[in-house]
């Protein structure tokens, strides 16, 4: 019932590979439909969400300007519309299922999405829409998680709410090291310091600063995004909290 979370307004970061099958490109319809029927029956609690999208999926900045010999700048930019391009078809298939959004972007683009201002995604959120930023900070060099702790800190977030695939932050990479052991809880200087690449240091930096929880969940099981904003304890929670770290054993 909508009323019962205990989260005003949160931030979603989605990475590109959430839209498409593992280890391929593009966008895929199941995936895209997936995503977009989680974030709705979310926004069903009454929380107001903003969606970060990635573009991974589409092009990868770093990869490309590595391949083609371009300027970091130049790439940086295409992977800028590649995640436009993944923030058009979450629009449209979020209002498919009948949950109203708007698309806004870091870059003008006004044949495609309006132009980020902060009153107004806050207008829009008031409103019940969900809120899909795309193109980033709208500048190189850049990743999209600092976009989401820019983000969330202006929009004025509960939390931070990061999908990944993997159900939380490990000691190590669980797909490589079967004794990897899960983390309940953390705090973000503990993530800093172990290197365990939650996100890149400037959007972790910017969490800790504004003192913005942190939580890492995997988005591939149904109904997880609803439970998380929901104020289940899934995932990793990553926080200032001076408390003594908890290991899943």
């Amino acid at each position: 019932m909508p009323g019962q979370s205990p989260y005003r307004r949160v931030l979603l970061k989605i990475s590109g590979e959430s839209l498409c099958q593992a280890d391929q490109s593009g966008i895929d319809p199941e995936a895209l439909s997936h995503i977009a029927s989680e974030i709705a029956d979310a926004a069903s609690s009454g929380t107001q969400i903003a969606v970060v999208t990635g573009g991974g999926n589409i092009i990868r900045g770093a990869d490309l300007a590595a391949r083609l010999k371009i300027d970091q700048s130049t790439a940086d930019y295409m992977g800028m519309l590649g995640t436009v391009m993944n923030g058009m078809a979450l629009k449209e298939r979020l209002e498919q299922l009948g949950q109203p959004a708007r698309l806004m972007s870091a870059i003008d683009l006004p044949a495609l999405a309006e132009s980020f201002i902060r009153k107004r995604a806050l207008r829009h959120l008031d409103k019940g829409r969900v809120v899909i930023l795309a193109a980033g900070t709208g500048n190189p060099f850049f990743t999209t998680d600092t976009c989401a702790s820019l983000r969330a800190t202006e929009l004025n977030c509960d939390v931070l709410l990061k999908a990944t695939k993997v159900d939380g932050i490990y000691t190590s990479d669980p797909k490589k090291n079967p004794n990897a052991q899960k983390f309940d809880r953390l705090t973000f200087r503990e993530a800093v310091d172990r290197k365990l690449g939650v996100m890149d240091i400037t959007a972790m930096s910017m969490c800790m600063e504004q003192d913005l929880p942190i939580i890492v969940f995997n988005y591939h099981e149904s109904g997880n995004i609803r439970r998380v904003v929901d104020g289940e304890m899934i995932g990793t929670l990553v926080t200032g909290s001076e408390t003594n770290e908890s290991v899943t054993k």
